[in-house]
């Protein structure tokens, strides 16, 4: 057998002290071969980016670092390698792509700059060939429009172009070794679909090893050939793709696959009489303007045209489309966080102004759950105070507000001691449990969920949902859900309503979208959606499952 490009001999990483667990890794092995994909699954916390990191050279030392171990790329431990030589690899020879694109992106810097920057370090290019590969790097991607892209800055970008273009820096020199740290987590599932198949080209083309970073197993059902499964820090399964999804032996790995959403669509609620009808959305138009000037002509979007849909007490409707489709700027100016240009927009009865506030008889009415809960918290801000601040400043006393804050944290799972503690204390799963919690603060009669679900893990987003279907029951909600996820919107919507470029090609019930859809557009999302095949129901009564190194690789 050929030589692995990468091999990872017993890898341990020390934690600082007051750390949960000592070890963030815990001698770790793996095996990667030239044109082999090998995804490494497990939930926040299991050391799987550790791994990544490491790998790279990025960890942050002295107070996080491999203690034991061996990382070998291409015969070179990397471990013993310095500074200067390790930055000849990266981008070269060493590719990653992360999690978070917005904060691997220079704010200030054009989108085409910060990929020159990946040629200025290794090559020395023409500036016309140098400008011809960063477009045809961003094409590759399925970005539209490429050159007025390269010229965009990232905050222009929606999230899933952002991540594309982090893959095209990326894999633009095209690396012996790439690693991808949760690339598709924020994707919809068109582009994830695109971005796989991306990647699959790529090591045909060149013999790219890949590790795939991920917590979703049907991202592993599509690309991985070999997975390794890890739990606080162990490796506690691995083996053929093939194997691991269909006859998991471990515990931990059927409790991964069993928390991936189904796909089946849930029973309607019943249809209320008019007295409940919460929102109604009538032609709904909002256009966005950019530029322009004497001699340079501006930029026009239309982010919504004439979106029409109704929506009763205790009922929830999901908006489904890929990233830049319009469904988050649908979701902001109903909640009156965006002006809109045409149409309007009626809660409980009473018309919201098209001017982008909520009238003083609608405070409080309206709240809206981010996709980023940590971005919608304040750092310095302890929780309770956080959930407490808008009942105070509607006129409820203060001790009234914190004790309320207190009693919706129990709802949402916390204790009673998480009121004194800051954001930063708390892993992503709680801290979207919080800002559901605060925005319960408000009693709400609506609730706008902005892909509140897209970044957390598969066990942790089962939880947040199951959270989020128990608040609608309790309270009576009307929930607008916006995702990309149909998966999701099977399991949590009465309607669907699937955008495209600012319209709603498709409305209705969810059994009936999802088991007979219309549009084109919505019959390619839906084929696009990984598929699984469900685990067996029991475990072969032999096989390894005590994390000792897998040498061989097995076709999946």
């Amino acid at each position: 057998m050929n030589a692995p490009v990468l091999d990872i001999q017993g890898l341990s990483i020390r934690l600082p002290a007051g750390g949960d667990r000592a070890l963030a890794v815990r001698e770790a092995s793996l095996t990667l071969q030239a044109g082999q994909t090998l995804c490494v699954v497990g939930e926040s916390g299991s050391g799987k980016s550790m791994i990544a990191n490491a790998v790279m050279g990025l960890l942050p030392r002295p107070h996080v670092e491999p203690v034991a171990g061996r990382i070998l790329f291409e015969g070179q431990d990397l471990l013993a390698l310095p500074e200067p030589a390790l930055r000849a690899l990266r981008g070269q020879r060493l590719g990653m792509v992360f999690q978070e694109p917005m904060t691997a992106l220079n704010p200030v810097m054009r989108i085409g700059d910060q990929i020159a920057e990946v040629f200025d370090a290794h090559q020395r290019l023409p500036a016309a060939e140098k400008r011809r590969r960063i477009l045809a790097a961003l094409a590759d991607v399925g970005l539209p429009d490429p050159a007025a892209l390269c010229d965009s800055y990232p905050f222009r970008l929606s999230g899933g172009q952002r991540q594309r273009v982090m893959i095209a820096s990326a894999m633009v020199l095209e690396p012996r070794l790439l690693i991808a740290d949760e690339p598709t987590t924020a994707l919809d599932v068109t582009t994830q679909a695109q971005i796989l198949k991306l990647v699959r080209e790529l090591q045909q083309r060149r013999g790219t090893a890949v590790l795939f970073i991920t917590h979703d197993f049907g991202v592993v059902s599509e690309i991985a050939d070999e997975v390794v499964v890890m739990q606080t820090g162990s490796i506690v399964e691995r083996g053929p793709a093939a194997r691991v999804l269909r006859a998991p032996q471990h515990e931990y790995t059927r409790r991964l696959i069993a928390a991936i959403p189904g796909g089946e669509a849930r029973a309607p609620a019943p249809r209320a009489d008019d007295a409940n009808r919460v929102l109604q959305v009538q032609d709904l138009c909002k256009t966005y303007r950019s530029g322009g000037g004497l001699l340079q002509r501006g930029r026009e979007v239309q982010a919504a045209r004439d979106i029409s849909f109704e929506l009763w007490r205790g009922q929830t409707l999901g908006l489904v489309g890929e990233s830049g489709s319009g469904k988050s700027t649908v979701g902001r100016c109903i909640a009156g966080l965006a002006p809109f240009n045409g149409g309007r927009v009626v809660v409980n009865g009473r018309t919201l102004a098209a001017g982008g506030s909520v009238p003083r008889h609608a405070a409080g009415q309206i709240q809206m759950v981010f996709q980023d809960p940590y971005a919608s918290l304040n750092p310095r801000h302890r929780i309770g105070a956080a959930i407490a601040a808008g009942p105070i400043a509607q006129g409820v006393p203060r001790e009234q507000a914190l004790a309320r804050a207190v009693e919706l944290l129990g709802l949402v799972g916390l204790g009673p001691e998480a009121a004194e503690r800051y954001p930063h204390e708390f892993s992503g799963g709680q801290r979207q449990r919080i800002g559901i919690a605060r925005a319960l603060a408000m009693r709400p009669a609506l609730l706008i969920a902005d892909e509140p679900v897209s970044a957390l893990d598969v066990s942790v987003q089962a939880q947040v949902l199951e959270l989020f279907a128990q608040v609608r029951e309790q309270f009576q909600l009307a929930m607008v859900f916006i995702t990309h996820d149909l998966r999701v919107a099977a399991q949590m919507c009465d309607h669907i309503a699937v955008m495209q470029r600012g319209e709603m090609v498709e409305y209705g019930e969810t059994a009936r979208v999802l088991g007979d859809p219309q549009h084109a557009y919505t019959r390619r999302l839906i084929e696009a959606i990984p598929r699984l095949a469900r685990p067996a129901p029991e475990p072969p009564p032999s096989g390894r499952a005590d994390g000792a190194p897998y040498r061989e690789r097995a076709a999946a």
